[in-house]
Formats: C-alpha cells, structure tokens, sequence
C-alpha cells in the first residue's frame, strides 16, 4: 500500500511540473538553469576520458560542442550567427566578445565547429576548481590564469601565444572581465589588446545581441532568440603599445554600435 501511494505521489508531481513550468516564472528560471548545468556537467563526466587521449587539445572543443550544443533547444534557445565568413578563416586572431551571462558559452558552442580551433582565456579560480567541468575544460586546452598572480598570468599568455600562432588557434578573451546584462557593453581591460598588439595578431570583435528573455533580477528565463554578429576583423600590424587605448576605443565604440542595432532587430522580431 505504501509502495502504491509513493508511486501515486511521484506521479502526481510529474504530472504537476508542466503546470509549474507555465505559471511559475520562477520555477521556470531555476529549472533552465539547473538543466543546463546538469547536463554539462553530465557530458564532462561522459567525455573526460574520451578527451585523456589528446589532453589539452583545443580539438576536443569540437567533440564538447557537439554534445553541449543540443542544451540550447533544451532550454528554448535560437542562435543566429551573422558574418559566418570571418570565423571561417584559418587564422590566429583574438577574438572579443562581450559578456553578459553564463550562457555565452551556449552560443560559443553552437558556432564552434565553425570557429574550427579555437581556446578560450579563463579565471582560474572560477572555473578550473569546478568540478567535472573544470577538469574537462582543462583537457580542452583551455587557458587558465590565475587572478591574483600577475607575473605568472603573463608567463602563461606568452606560452600560450606562441603555440596559438604556431597552430593557427583562435583565442576567444571577455575583455570586460564579468559578465553583467544591462543592456550595454561595458569599458575593456587592456589584456587582450595589449596581447594582440604584442604579436601582431588580428582582433575579430563578435558581438551578442541583448538578452532580452534573461532577467536574474527577477528570476526571469523564457525561450529567446540571440543574433551573434562577427564584426570584419580589426589588424595590428605596425600598431605599438602606444596605440592600446585608441584600438580599444575604436573596438569598444564598434561593437557597442552593433550591439544596439542586432537587440533592436532581435527584440522587434519577438514582441
């Protein structure tokens, strides 16, 4: 009898959900999220060994892609990749990207395999303690710098240049440093700028449209369309120290224009 009420109860809170999921922004907000990090976390689990056979090969990206991408119809999310022909490239560049959430990463993989090889720049005290993720992303190549250690994240990015030159890599870098949804793009560190200019690689600005559907303020997730627009890339070439802040201001200024015109399109396409 027990064992029938428990199946009973169990049932009922299943047919319950989609009822939750409906009425309860809320629930819907945490519920997205939970399913997202669960089941990257899953796949890191599943794939960590498969990524031991090449560790710290930025081609594991692409087999991490092709799972993870499939999170994004998941939890009701439409990418839209806009000048496919500047990612196309076989090139060494630095990619910069503005940052407004966690899901970013959803969008990077929809558009990897595109991207071909490609590295990301990471806080090592924010993602390689956690977890599962932390260890696959490691086996990925991804580049970990340590926050507070200066010198040592400079010996790092000069290793890593020189086999992202060598290989031809692509390095995708959050030049304003944390991730904030307000509807703007924010003023830029120097890092990725003064790196670019240090080894004459090109800058390849993509820009995501706002996230319209997101709020965390209000615990708001609903399903939602993005547009990721590749700028034409910026050169360096003969470029010096000196010129950082104008290629940054030139950058910022930009992809704050485009910015403000893909949300516009985005937006006035799902009202």
């Amino acid at each position: 009898m027990s064992a029938s009420y428990t199946e009973l109860t169990f049932v009922g809170c299943i047919l319950f959900l989609p009822f939750l999921y409906e009425s309860s922004q809320r629930f819907r907000y945490y519920l997205k999220f939970f399913l997202y990090y669960s089941i990257t976390i899953l796949h890191s689990i599943l794939l960590i060994p498969v990524f031991c056979f090449r560790p710290k090969n930025v081609q594991n990206l692409l087999i991490a892609s092709y799972f993870c991408k499939r999170i994004s119809k998941i939890i009701g999310l439409n990418w839209i990749l806009q000048g496919k022909e500047q990612l196309e490239k076989d090139q060494a560049c630095i990619i910069v990207s503005n940052h407004q959430s966690s899901i970013d990463i959803l969008g990077m993989f929809d558009i990897w395999r595109i991207m071909g090889k490609c590295t990301v720049i990471s806080k090592r005290e924010v993602l390689f303690y956690s977890g599962p993720f932390g260890l696959a992303a490691w086996l990925c190549g991804l580049i970990f710098i340590p926050r507070m250690q200066s010198d040592k994240a400079k010996s790092i990015m000069n290793n890593a240049v020189e086999n992202i030159k060598r290989d031809k890599i692509k390095l995708w870098v959050f030049p304003e440093g944390t991730r904030r949804n307000e509807g703007k793009i924010h003023p830029f560190k120097k890092g990725a700028f003064h790196m670019a200019i240090s080894n004459q690689l090109p800058i390849l600005p993509l820009v995501y449209s706002r996230y319209y559907f997101l709020d965390k303020e209000v615990k708001r997730f609903d399903h939602g369309q993005v547009i990721i627009h590749v700028l034409p890339q910026v050169e360096t070439k003969g470029l010096t120290i000196n010129d950082i802040d104008t290629l940054m201001e030139k950058v910022n200024r930009d992809m704050s224009e485009k910015f403000a015109e893909i949300s516009k399109e985005v937006t006035s396409c799902n009202v």
